[in-house]
């Protein structure tokens, strides 16, 4: 597997090239993920002086069997950059590389076997009603592929829970361009508020804020939300 490295409106010296080889150790990336299928590093230069400190952009994009790993930084010089990138994909290979070592260690309880291993759990009779409760007060299980569904739903088929520290407005606003998604969730460091920042048309981005204040009006569509220049 080779690394491609191309710059996207900006020429790429052969000596950055050579650095990226140099710095993107693939023996110790396929340690990490052996079913890797290709990796490119893309290099962009922001024209406006304003953001000098930040005028060089590296993003790293790593393609599997598996999810996509893509880390990405900015910083006044592309070398700085590709080091803060290298960093960010390093930390998130063993992230992912130590999730499913421990998935694999994991023994699942059989279905049958519940009862035996958690005290107290209820069982399912041959019509899928919990045994030991009053059947009118039941709601019947179904089998939807792997999962087991109540009534009619809805199904829900993936639930995930992140720790997330407060951070500013403009903290999430760069930790979303990290990403590269259109949304990003986070907590209001000012408000201690559930908040999603998302992108609009152009360089606009638009902020949804959540409050438990039952006096306050209700929100407005997504279209509605504030816009930051970007």
């Amino acid at each position: 597997m080779d690394i491609v490295v191309k710059g996207r409106k900006t020429e790429v010296p052969e000596r950055f090239r050579k650095h990226v080889a140099d710095k993107l150790n693939l023996e110790k990336i396929q340690k990490l993920d052996g079913k890797v299928i290709s990796l490119d590093v893309e290099v962009s230069k922001e024209p406006n002086p304003r953001q000098a400190d930040r005028s060089d952009r590296v993003e790293i994009t790593l393609r599997s069997r598996g999810p996509v790993i893509r880390a990405e930084a900015a910083a006044s010089d592309p070398y700085a950059a590709l080091d803060m990138a290298a960093e960010k994909l390093g930390a998130r290979l063993r992230k992912q590389h130590d999730k499913r070592f421990s998935r694999r260690g994991a023994r699942r309880i059989p279905a049958a076997e519940v009862a035996d291993h958690v005290p107290g759990a209820a069982t399912l009779n041959g019509d899928g009603l919990v045994v030991g409760q009053d059947e009118a007060d039941q709601v019947p299980t179904k089998k939807v592929g792997s999962l087991e569904v109540q009534g009619d739903g809805p199904l829900v088929v993936r639930e995930k829970t992140h720790v997330a520290a407060p951070m500013t407005l403009d903290q999430a606003l760069y930790e979303m361009e990290l990403v590269g998604h259109d949304f990003y969730l986070f907590v209001d460091s000012e408000t201690k508020e559930p908040s999603v920042v998302y992108r609009r048309h152009a360089y606009d981005y638009g902020v949804i804020h959540l409050s438990t204040d039952t006096m306050v009006a209700e929100e407005p569509s997504p279209d509605a939300g504030g816009t930051l220049g970007g």
